[in-house]
């Protein structure tokens, strides 16, 4: 059984040239904003903007600690996309159980809400506290600390994980379920009316459909968990540094010097953000719902 994809008007340019006004303030503010914040680092980092001396334009700041810079980028890709899958898996099943009305809805909702409110730094240090290796969930388990995993701290990133994928997967569950509760339901039920199963519906109907809103969701986790500062830091090893956590320790280094290093490093963590958000919107043009 196969569904068509749901046309979609397409707008006239009147229709089209309002809308573009109508969010031509926002968007201005934004590319001041963060022009100008990407502008600066790049000069910076690029021996245009010294903090003292002569400016001496080039490449010395990228190629100042390359080691320590391909490490970072490993690193920091690896724990945001593992942790983004982790989120979007969760999430989306999470939204589907909140708009299927059965008894644990309610519950999975208010979870989901609870922990939508709760700041980054505060649950990177629950999750510390629950999975160290003297942590509360060793103690109620009755581990040693010699024979717990070393999730904080460990070679593998695994408490930096569990709290990026929480939190993360607590939003897409927000957004995705906002989308579940649209003309989405009623495609799902009228699907379901005609005969297809639940995994007809899933694959067919809702995921096709969703597939946009997943997608946003998943680019704007994979982007905090690249960027995140606090989480890293708190839960993670001292050696490879991610990008950010290398990227506050060079700024805040006694020499100056150190600084263009510190741009060069946020300079490839913006690049890499933007070429996130480019892929997510290639891949947003291929599905049915977009187009």
């Amino acid at each position: 059984m196969t569904w068509a994809p749901v046309a979609r008007r397409a707008g006239s340019p009147r229709e089209k040239l309002r809308g573009a006004l109508l969010v031509l303030p926002a968007a201005v503010l934004s590319l001041v904003v963060l022009g100008g914040g990407i502008g600066a680092t790049a000069l910076q980092a690029f021996g245009l903007l010294p903090v003292v001396g002569r400016p001496t334009p080039g490449v010395a700041a990228f190629t100042a600690r390359p080691g320590e810079l391909f490490a970072a980028v490993g690193v920091s890709l690896s724990v945001a996309a593992v942790s983004t899958v982790l989120a979007v898996i969760i999430g989306t099943l999470a939204a589907i159980v909140i708009v299927s009305r059965t008894r644990s809805s309610r519950a999975v909702a208010a979870l989901g809400t609870l922990t939508v409110t709760i700041p980054h730094l505060i649950a990177a240090a629950t999750v510390g506290l629950l999975l160290s290796d003297a942590g509360v969930l060793p103690r109620l388990l009755g581990i040693p600390p010699e024979s717990w995993a070393p999730w904080v701290g460990g070679p593998l990133w695994g408490a930096a994980i569990v709290e990026l994928a929480w939190k993360e997967s607590a939003f897409i569950a927000l957004i995705v379920t906002g989308t579940l509760a649209t003309r989405i339901q009623t495609f799902d039920e009228t699907a379901a009316l005609l005969g297809a199963g639940r995994a007809q519906r899933f694959r067919h109907v809702l995921l096709p459909l969703t597939a946009p809103t997943i997608l946003i969701g998943a680019a704007i986790s994979f982007v905090y968990a690249l960027g995140s500062y606090e989480v890293l830091w708190l839960l993670g090893r001292t050696s490879p540094e991610p990008l950010p956590v290398l990227a506050v320790r060079l700024f805040q280094g006694v020499s100056l010097d150190s600084r263009p290093e510190a741009a060069a490093v946020a300079l490839v963590t913006s690049a890499l953000a933007l070429a996130a958000v480019a892929l997510t919107f290639a891949a947003l043009r291929r599905t049915a719902a977009w187009r």
